[in-house]
């Protein structure tokens, strides 16, 4: 079958976008914006039309779409809406085979009656799709095989297997039934942990995907848009020797992360992939995602400090902070585990006290000797603290509980203050400040941890807050002549850094700085 919509392409998984409008009119629309879009394939769910005329409509909707068609009419017992006569839906199936189609969709239950009744009729490029929907779970590996023999024996062309994801984990399953399957196989798992079975459709051979025309109108849980598989996710480069990278949290959804690497390892040409993974226990998810091909991952919450047991090698000053936030698959398959997070805030420090903007990193750093003072003892803090003992500052910790910063100022040699001791602690000028509290945070962004009048004995303010990018702290510090550091710069640096422990090159910066300019 053609594909009318070419461009580069690594695979020949095809893009199929549903269309939902209740009216002819409306799914005509949306044909036009599929195409326009990019998509390979529009399905036709006729279940979603709240009036139908098979002999009137079918032809419209048929030979007037300016791409390929594949026509679903779901009943309510798997899933879709039409709840009519059982004859008369197969009867439409039927008609819109011999008007066109280049594909129908018959669910199992009712595929070998519906088969054999077609036989002889079927015109040279027409494929039977028969599929199967579990809504409750994904089943074993030998169940899902029998699922697919049970599928071929009624004379399919290709099978359908969706199932739904209660743990990441379940979508290897699916992963490996539509590789080594004997016949062509769209494998979907549904919910949001099953994302990657949609995104890496490509990598394991798979058919076809769903993508949607916009979030609203999806056809399965987890359906991501068409859009999104084709510009954030780069859909057409994936290929079975691909890598993959992804972040791994809970909740992971809104990370800009994705955006950011996969738009760079476009345009640098890496054969790479950078996904969201929803991930509800990284220990079965390491044990479970052993393939060379998942080369890395970033860490969010609340991930950072329990994946340390998951590691083979940890650098060194990531296990005295205690949490990580960069996983890398090292040649032999064994994984080290890094923290960026303090790299990019000291180093975002460092320039902006030499006054360069990362360009030239001179030997010695400018924070030697320097009075370091840390608001917060939480995740943050123990990066900045670290950071700084490391190039030689003198730290100090404040915190809210008073116990937290005696514990972290005891492990880096520093002195521990109560929060609201800072604001009468000022026993030299051009000291640094690091707030690493969420003071100012939106929404409280009227907010500040210290009081204006005493950041005149700072020569440089940090805030790790970066939503809002300016924070009360930063704009008073400003105004109190100190130079500050935003908390995007260690978001960035972090994620420079995270590209080089990824990949071994160094880290388009500009590009990076364009894109987290353009989607801040």
């Amino acid at each position: 079958m053609e594909t009318r919509n070419e461009g580069v392409r690594n695979n020949a998984t095809l893009l199929c976008t549903p269309l939902m409008g209740t009216n002819i009119d409306q799914m005509m629309i949306e044909m036009r914006r599929a195409n326009d879009i990019g998509a390979d394939v529009v399905e036709i769910r006729l279940d979603c039309l709240k009036s139908f005329s098979p002999s009137l409509d079918l032809p419209v909707l048929i030979k007037q779409s300016p791409l390929p068609t594949l026509v679903t009419y779901r009943p309510i017992w798997e899933g879709g809406q039409y709840d009519g006569d059982e004859k008369k839906r197969q009867e439409a199936l039927q008609l819109a085979m011999e008007l066109g189609a280049d594909y129908i969709d018959i669910e199992l239950q009712v595929a070998y009656e519906f088969i054999q009744s077609i036989a002889g009729k079927k015109p040279d490029n027409f494929k039977v799709i028969v599929s199967s929907h579990n809504f409750h779970n994904t089943p074993s590996l030998e169940a899902l095989s029998n699922l697919v023999a049970r599928i071929q024996a009624t004379g399919a062309d290709i099978a359908t297997i969706a199932t739904t994801a209660l743990d990441i984990t379940d979508v290897i399953r699916i992963f490996e039934i539509t590789v080594h399957s004997q016949i062509p196989v769209i494998g979907i798992v549904m919910g949001e942990r099953g994302l990657i079975s949609r995104l890496l459709t490509p990598k394991f051979g798979g058919y076809l995907t769903y993508g949607a025309l916009e979030v609203g109108a999806i056809s399965a849980p987890g359906q991501p848009t068409a859009k999104d598989l084709l510009d954030l996710y780069n859909f057409r480069l994936i290929k079975p020797d691909t890598k993959v990278y992804g972040i791994i949290g809970k909740p992971v959804g809104h990370s800009k992360s994705p955006l950011l690497f996969n738009e760079s390892f476009k345009k640098v040409g890496l054969n790479a992939v950078y996904v969201h993974l929803l991930v509800d226990d990284v220990v079965k998810f390491f044990n479970s995602y052993s393939s060379p091909d998942f080369a890395g991952y970033s860490c969010t919450i609340p991930h950072k400090e329990v994946v340390l047991q998951c590691m083979d090698e940890i650098d060194p000053i990531a296990k005295k902070i205690g949490a990580v936030n960069n996983l890398v698959r090292k040649p032999d398959g064994r994984f080290k585990a890094y923290n960026t997070d303090y790299i990019g805030a000291i180093s975002g420090i460092e320039d902006a006290l030499r006054g360069t903007n990362g360009a030239y990193p001179a030997t010695d750093s400018p924070l030697a000797g320097k009075l370091f003072v840390v608001l917060g003892a939480g995740g943050a803090g123990k990066s900045l603290a670290y950071g700084a003992k490391q190039k030689g500052a003198r730290v100090v910790i404040a915190n809210r509980t008073y116990e937290r910063a005696v514990d972290l100022a005891a492990k880096v040699g520093g002195k521990a203050l109560r929060l609201e001791e800072v604001q009468n602690f000022h026993p030299e000028d051009g000291m640094i400040l690091a707030n690493c509290t969420s003071v100012g945070m939106k929404p409280n962004i009227d907010l500040t941890p210290l009081n204006k009048e005493v950041l005149k004995h700072y020569s440089l303010a940090f805030d790790a807050i970066y939503t809002p990018k300016d924070t009360r702290l930063l704009r008073e510090a400003r105004e109190s002549g100190c130079i500050i550091v935003y908390g995007t710069e260690m978001l960035i640096r972090q994620g420079f850094e995270q590209w080089k422990n990824f990949t071994g090159l160094p880290a388009p910066e500009e590009l990076f700085r364009e894109l987290m300019a353009k989607h801040s």
